[in-house]
């Protein structure tokens, strides 16, 4: 997917943030050749299977008026910097942290996001139970069952988790702790076909 073929869906972003989003592709594209962030076979998909699901997390939280100007972000297990750094363009006015414990993956991230001029954002090597600051909201794409990942963010979040993930969630939303989360399916925000079975989840943290 070209990089005007997801813009449709997000009329209102900047001349500036559209540089940013453009520059993505030759970004990683170039770290990718020398560490394998992302799926070799998947580069070319960047902007929908990467920057557009990331972006999926924008539609559900512009829909219920989240985010504001003071508002605090942690990407947990950010990889090579997804869903964060897509956010992070989205919403230059929000401070993000994206965390990951593979170092060289949150380099990745860090050279992408100066690369683009972003100046929202932090960056650690560490697990997110090593995090000492305190966060709105904790964000997050498939990197472990929703209730291991509550009760890792719990400590370090006030407001709620939201999660990109995929399948069916029956038996994951089970458990006490994922009382009250709600699921959206992507496919209410984008048509193309690789969203049919992904989701956006959004679970208030009970401390």
């Amino acid at each position: 997917m070209a990089l005007p073929d997801f813009l449709k869906y997000f009329p209102e972003l900047t001349t500036l943030q559209l540089s940013q989003y453009e520059a993505l592709q030759a970004l990683y594209e170039d770290w990718n050749a020398k560490i394998n962030v992302i799926s070799r076979k998947d580069i070319d998909n960047l902007y929908e299977h990467h920057v557009q699901h990331s972006l999926a997390i924008a539609k559900f939280v512009d829909e219920k008026r989240l985010w504001s100007e003071t508002t605090r972000i942690v990407d947990v297990g950010c990889g090579g910097g997804f869903p964060g750094i897509p956010l992070a363009i989205r919403y230059p006015e929000c401070h993000f942290l994206l965390v990951d414990r593979i170092g060289k993956k949150v380099r990745v991230a860090q050279e992408v996001a100066m690369a683009v001029g972003l100046t929202n954002v932090e960056f650690l090597h560490a697990g997110i139970e090593e995090v000492k600051e305190s966060f709105d909201y904790s964000v997050s794409r498939a990197v472990m069952t929703l209730p291991d990942l509550i009760k890792l963010v719990r400590r370090c979040t006030s407001k709620a988790l939201i999660t990109l993930k995929g399948g069916d969630l029956t038996d994951e939303l089970k458990p006490r702790q994922c009382q009250g989360t709600v699921v959206v399916p992507i496919s209410t925000y984008f048509d193309e076909e690789f969203f049919a079975t992904k989701n956006v989840t959004y679970t208030p943290i009970r401390k």
